[in-house]
């Protein structure tokens, strides 16, 4: 135990020297900035590929099932609203510009880690941001295929009861399959980002304890916040008026921000105390 302490006490040490919590403001204004360019890809994507926007409106889902319903609520009304109002001949328009700034929420993402894990990055900046729009493309066709599956989900299990009846009654699982579609879009996330994102190489063996630890945290943060907004929403009504959804939004990215980085500290720190005699 007095080892493990040792170990938080060095990644928070560490949070601190590198600039963690500016580095977090940076990384929640980045990614809220990149949501809604990331979505408007994504619904070209999904106009081009399967002629419907409403894979678009799933994948938005998909990636606030985690949030906390007083968050994601007013955030995924305003998509929606966002994606249905665009014109074809605008939307041809707004790919380019969107992709770079759904880029910049994964740069945003790599020089938080870059800083954590303390490893310069040498490669030249435009091949950083074509890396970065690949991710951003890659991971927009990974969505739109999980979000076929989940949108695709029903109508099998709407087949398989003709067939059995004895299904009926598990008909409870479309919830599951849907919060394990969040679930896996997390997990390969995080892995992703720690494994090829940062510069330098690691193993497996060297992020997997501040993935399991940010996932954690995470879990924990989204159902205090949640309970917190559930309970206190008017003092940011009061504060914000009607930016108090964004506000909301922005300090959750905040502290989702902040563990993401602490998550990272944590496997720089483990791998220090490694290299350290017991």
């Amino acid at each position: 135990m007095r080892r493990i302490w040792r170990v938080v006490d060095d990644a928070f040490d560490r949070f601190n020297v590198n600039e963690g919590w500016a580095i977090a403001s940076h990384i929640a204004m980045s990614v809220l900035m990149a949501l809604f360019p990331f979505l408007i890809f994504v619904t070209a994507l999904a106009a081009s590929l399967f002629g419907s926007r409403e894979l678009a409106n799933e994948t938005a889902s998909i990636l606030l099932e985690a949030w906390p319903e007083v968050i994601a609520a007013p955030i995924e009304r305003e998509i929606h609203n966002v994606m249905q109002g665009l014109r074809s001949d605008v939307l041809t328009f707004a790919v380019a510009l969107a992709i770079f700034f759904a880029s910049s929420g994964i740069e945003s993402l790599r020089i938080g880690l870059n800083r954590a894990y303390g490893v310069p990055e040498e490669r030249s900046w435009w091949l950083l941001r074509i890396e970065s729009i690949l991710y951003v493309v890659l991971g927009a066709a990974a969505l739109l295929a999980l979000s076929f599956l989940v949108v695709l989900y029903p109508l099998l299990w709407a087949t398989a009861i003709q067939y059995a009846t004895i299904f009926a009654r598990f008909g409870y699982l479309l919830e599951f399959v849907r919060i394990g579609a969040a679930a896996i879009v997390i997990v390969v996330a995080l892995f992703i980002a720690h494994w090829w994102l940062a510069a330098g190489k690691r193993r497996l063996a060297e992020i997997w304890p501040g993935i399991v630890v940010t996932l954690i945290l995470w879990l924990g943060a989204g159902i205090v916040f949640g309970r917190y907004l559930a309970s206190f929403s008017y003092s940011y009504v009061t504060y914000y008026a009607g930016l108090a959804s964004v506000m909301a939004a922005l300090v959750f990215l905040y502290l989702v921000a902040m563990i993401f980085i602490f998550g990272a500290e944590l496997n720089a720190a483990v791998a220090r105390a490694r290299k350290q005699p017991v």
